[in-house]
């Protein structure tokens, strides 16, 4: 039976198709602006994956392949590139991706977005990311607002969930976006550049400062577990440095674990009043609020112990572990997650003091604790047990604790940079927030309408 002939549909026609209608349109734009679907005024391609039993490689064949890893900051980065080989190449030459294109990560991250530099025209690219193709419109622009609260949520409302998230093609095309005329997307884009170069130059200056507060700090610490800070003290009390003792973690005082209540407990958050400390609460030295508070049938319900005693907690199972080592105390009743070590100073061992040279040690406790082979970043309860660290007299760990509080009691204000880095990353948001809206003051409403530069895009389709 013949295929019925497709109707070509007139421009006009396919102006309207493309048109987001209002009722279902996020907010109001400028008269000359209008709100498109991405797939209407762009090509969306996928990647590919290298064919199974194969591997990428370090050395240099010419054949660049870009994985989400790559893809970071709106660019991709060439400090850790692997490539494919010929024969590979030419097993998948047809999932490349464009100088000219834009990337969006689908896969595992989610809604990453970045332009492709020069040198990667013409790279394979990972089946975990797609290429937007595009055609007279401004690819900074295109990035920027792919990058804004109002498509990003979208692209979270879309996602399918399962053993690794996805975004599919079809979703990708379905983002609605604000379409500006030509002209107004370059003095968007100039304008956004403009104000995010004063802010990445304040944020690079308060990471200075951070950094030089650590390097600071880890050089205070040296001293303290060698045991110079206190050598006057020591010298004055007639006490010897052989009454340092090495000392494994395990016999710093009682452990306990975390742990989740069963479901069958029933509401076990309604009305809670016992901390419920999870990985997402380890952000300062002490602990003193949650994001989750468990009834006390809640911690009868789960593995987790109920902790009345000040404690130090550790991190074991986190993809936080990939970069830090956290270390928090805490001087309140609480109970914790199956992701948190619970370590109870015996009368012994100092609190404070346990804490800090956890602090001090904590780059060689992943690096020697941390398994391997697993697919979740996670530190080995038993080794870090087992790993030891050096412990004078109480009276001595005591002593340098109080000349730690003195020397960086000055730092204290450091969470107030931190906090400041979060306020610029907070502004970048609403700059997009307000260029998205056409609140920027770049608008010339007597210019022609987008739906003009739509027209072109469409009869090119």
């Amino acid at each position: 039976m013949a295929k019925k002939k497709q109707i070509e549909l007139t421009i006009e026609e396919k102006l309207q198709n493309a048109l987001v209608p209002k009722e279902e349109q996020p907010y109001k734009i400028p008269n000359n602006w209008c709100w498109v679907r991405l797939g209407n005024i762009t090509q969306i391609k996928g990647g590919k994956r290298i064919p199974k039993g194969t591997s990428l490689l370090k050395e240099n064949t010419g054949y660049k392949y870009i994985r989400v890893t790559d893809m970071k900051n709106g660019t991709v980065l060439n400090d850790d590139i692997h490539y494919i080989s010929k024969d590979i190449y030419n097993k998948i030459s047809n999932y490349t991706i464009s100088k000219n294109d834009i990337y969006i990560t689908c896969a595992g991250t989610i809604g990453r977005v970045g332009i492709i530099p020069v040198e990667f025209d013409g790279a394979n690219l990972t089946e975990n990311a797609d290429k937007i193709i595009i055609k007279h419109i401004n690819k900074n622009l295109l990035v920027k607002v792919l990058s804004s609260y109002i498509v990003q949520k979208q692209i979270q409302e879309v996602i399918t969930t399962g053993c690794q998230p996805k975004l599919a093609i079809k979703k990708i095309e379905q983002l609605k976006i604000p379409l500006p005329p030509i002209n107004e997307q370059q003095r968007i884009v100039e304008r956004i550049e403009s104000l995010f170069v004063k802010l990445d130059r304040a944020k690079e200056l308060i990471e200075n400062t951070l950094a030089q507060f650590e390097q600071n700090k880890m050089a205070i610490l040296h001293k303290a577990f060698t045991g110079e800070l206190t050598a006057k003290w020591r010298k004055e009390k007639g006490i010897l440095k052989d009454t340092w003792k090495s000392m494994a973690l395990e016999n710093c005082g009682t452990w306990s674990g975390g742990g989740t209540p069963s479901m069958s407990c029933g509401d076990y958050w309604e009305n809670g009043n016992i901390p419920w400390i999870t990985s997402k609460d380890m952000k300062n030295i002490y602990i003193e609020k949650t994001q989750k508070y468990i009834t006390e049938k809640g911690v009868e319900c789960s593995s987790a112990k109920y902790i009345d005693k000040p404690a130090i907690l550790f991190v074991t199972r986190s993809g936080i572990l990939r970069r830090i080592f956290p270390v928090c105390m805490v001087k309140i009743p609480f109970t914790v997650n199956q992701d948190l070590k619970v370590l109870v100073p015996s009368k012994m061992v100092c609190l404070e003091y346990l804490y800090w040279i956890c602090i001090y040690k904590s780059n060689k406790i992943l690096g020697t604790c941390m398994k391997s082979g697993t697919t979740v970043e996670s530190i080995s309860t038993d080794k870090l047990k087992k790993f030891k660290i050096t412990v004078p007299t109480i009276e001595e760990q005591q002593e340098i604790v109080n000349i730690l509080d003195k020397l960086l009691a000055k730092y204290n204000k450091i969470k107030n940079l931190e906090q400041q880095l979060e306020k610029i990353e907070l502004l970048k948001k609403a700059i997009l927030a307000k260029a998205f809206r056409g609140e920027l003051g770049t608008n010339n409403p007597d210019e022609e309408s987008a739906e003009n530069l739509l027209k072109e895009i469409l009869a090119e389709k």
